[in-house]
């Protein structure tokens, strides 16, 4: 044997593991720390080179996560090294209107004191996020970190799957995961197709620092074009996630920056006082996607590679976070008992776990951005309407606090803040 081929082999030994999780975001990590901490050995191929992760500087992107979704961070030993630089969610503020013509008369607001298990959530930025990921699987016994490398493919037989990388070499397991976003190889090689369509919309996402305090109050205003979301950040700072018909997106994102400011002051509006860009500003395309089925040959799909849906409710990272806790429930109490982990009968248990979920999710974010993103008459009317009865009922109104902290459902344990 040659000694380049024997030296892939021993790579490939080296690396194998239980499981392999293709795709090193969010979802990825956090799926790899919560079933290393069961006893499972992990893989994470991550195709970003990991410097490039952990030095990120600050872009303007941020995360709104629902107390479930603190609660597992808490519970896989994450949130401790996030929590000095998260805000709490303490108030949400839903209006309808134009810009520059104010809201309607109509809103709802939403306390998080009228439930009693604390802020409804969290907003954290994406790089004390990553970084946090990084090093808590790099103090973690049992994963194992290959970055800079891609997937190029993937082979399965009846006890076990192979990777091989972009360098030649592979690695071994007895499940994949992928966690590889809205365009997930790990799907496509698996052959499993996916259902969606293109909104027409584009977000522009940038962080503002303003005068006036925020009061932890995030704000979701509807208008025409698409929403506009103000979400509280640490200090007089807040994200923007705000959408625009593409063509109109594509043009606001190509303005000098005072241009730019020039263009959201009167959607935003002067509640905070002046406003300043912080930070980078970019734009992604809006649309809907759902893998047509989230198991396949040894092969579980979580996050946006199984379904990916508009932010309008900001529940895309939320959504995977519960992904991540079924699965390592379901194929961690199933090792338990002494099951092939890989096995089809184990992966449609969390399939059916998280499918009705997911796809209700989806459809309801799909309805309420067609719902409002529009200037219909009788449809503003009805919107109007069905606020002010929300408003006025205080249990219809503890309900939409509760699904948003993300408390409502068959919720994974560690979303629970237990222990698997």
């Amino acid at each position: 044997m040659d000694n380049p081929e024997r030296s892939r082999i021993l790579q490939a030994m080296e690396h194998s593991s239980d499981i392999l999780i293709v795709g090193g975001g969010l979802n990825g990590p956090a799926l790899a720390l919560a079933l290393a901490q069961t006893g499972h050995s992990v893989t994470v191929i991550d195709a970003l080179a990991e410097k490039a992760r952990k030095n990120a500087a600050f872009d303007g992107r941020a995360y709104a996560l629902a107390l479930a979704s603190q609660r597992l961070l808490d519970a896989i030993g994450v949130w401790d090294r996030v929590a000095d630089h998260a805000q709490p969610m303490l108030e949400i503020k839903v209006t309808d209107g134009h810009a520059g013509a104010g809201p309607s008369p109509f809103f709802l607001h939403f306390d998080h004191a009228e439930i009693e298990e604390g802020p409804m959530g969290y907003m954290v930025e994406d790089r004390h996020l990553r970084r946090a990921f990084l090093d808590a699987m790099a103090d973690q016994k049992g994963i194992t970190q290959i970055s800079g490398k891609s997937v190029v493919a993937q082979t399965v037989d009846d006890t076990g799957i192979t990777l091989t990388l972009d360098d030649g070499s592979t690695v071994t397991g007895g499940l994949l995961v992928g966690c590889d976003g809205r365009r997930s190889g790990t799907a496509a090689r698996a052959g499993i197709k996916r259902t969606g369509w293109d909104y027409g919309q584009t977000a522009l996402v940038c962080a503002i620092e303003h005068d006036l305090p925020h009061h932890g109050i995030a704000h979701q205003f509807f208008m025409p074009p698409g929403p506009l979301a103000i979400l509280p950040l640490t200090g007089n700072r807040s994200s923007i996630v705000w959408s625009e018909q593409t063509e109109m997106a594509q043009r606001i994102n190509t303005m000098p920056e005072d241009e730019y400011l020039q263009v959201l002051r009167p959607r935003f509006g002067d509640f905070l006082g002046d406003i300043r860009l912080a930070g980078a500003r970019f734009t992604y395309p809006l649309n809907l996607t759902i893998a047509n089925s989230f198991i396949g040959g040894r092969l579980a799909l979580v996050g946006d590679a199984a379904h990916g849906m508009h932010p309008i409710a900001g529940q895309g990272l939320n959504a995977g976070l519960r992904d991540v806790g079924a699965l390592a429930e379901v194929l961690t109490l199933a090792g338990r008992r002494g099951e092939d982990i890989g096995s089809i009968l184990v992966l449609e248990r969390y399939q059916e776990w998280r499918r009705f979920d997911t796809a209700s999710l989806a459809m309801a974010t799909d309805v309420f951005n067609k719902l409002f993103s529009n200037d219909n008459p009788i449809l503003r009317m009805g919107r109007d309407i069905g606020m002010g009865i929300v408003g006025s009922f205080p249990n219809l109104r503890r309900g939409f606090v509760r699904e948003a902290a993300g408390l409502t459902g068959d919720l994974p344990k560690l979303l629970q803040g237990r222990a698997i």
